[in-house]
């Protein structure tokens, strides 16, 4: 499997976009607390954190492309599991229909983030380090606050077995632990 420093160096290769790298760093974050809670595997599930946009400029952020083409760049490089995971986190590419632990997590992560970025901007401070996971969970319920948001795949942590509490809180301190590579 790819290490975590060719991955990083992959991200540079192909994401130019600051924020988008500071998305993919708190995916890796929360997803390796989430491998953690489940007892999985940390490296590989933080990894499909850090490497789940990793074509998003490539294609555009194309809703029909974006994640497969993934594959072409992550082939041979790591796990079919974890490959299935980042393909699967962008279902309208595929067809399908999220069906794995790792394919709900990695949804439910990398979505996760955006919320809690949006939520620690609107913070007089805009530091992480203020947010309350009910905060963010308030949020959730607010359709008009980041939009963009999908909280039906923040909801697919229930379908790996955590809670939205817990699981807002687990994403929020897993993110604090990142917020100096984040700006947050």
């Amino acid at each position: 499997m790819i290490s975590r420093e060719e991955a990083i160096q992959l991200l540079e290769d192909c994401i130019k976009s600051e924020n988008m790298r500071k998305h993919c760093l708190a995916s890796e974050a929360v997803l390796r607390a989430v491998a953690r809670r489940l007892g999985r595997n940390e490296e590989e599930w933080g990894l499909a954190g850090l490497l789940h946009d990793i074509d998003v400029e490539i294609t555009n952020a194309d809703p029909f492309t974006h994640g497969p083409y993934a594959e072409k760049l992550l082939k041979g490089k790591v796990s079919d599991e974890m490959l299935d995971a980042i393909v699967m986190h962008n279902e309208v590419a595929t067809g399908k229909e999220r069906t794995t632990e790792f394919q709900h997590a990695l949804a439910a992560g990398e979505t996760i983030t955006g919320l809690i970025t949006a939520t620690t901007l609107v913070y007089p401070d805009k530091k992480l380090a203020s947010v309350q996971a009910k905060s963010v969970t308030k949020r959730m319920k607010q359709k008009a606050f980041a939009a963009s948001v999908k909280r039906e795949n923040i909801l697919e942590c229930e379908q790996i077995g955590i809670p939205i509490h817990e699981f807002a809180e687990l994403s929020v301190n897993a993110m604090r632990d990142v917020s100096d590579y984040l700006g947050l």
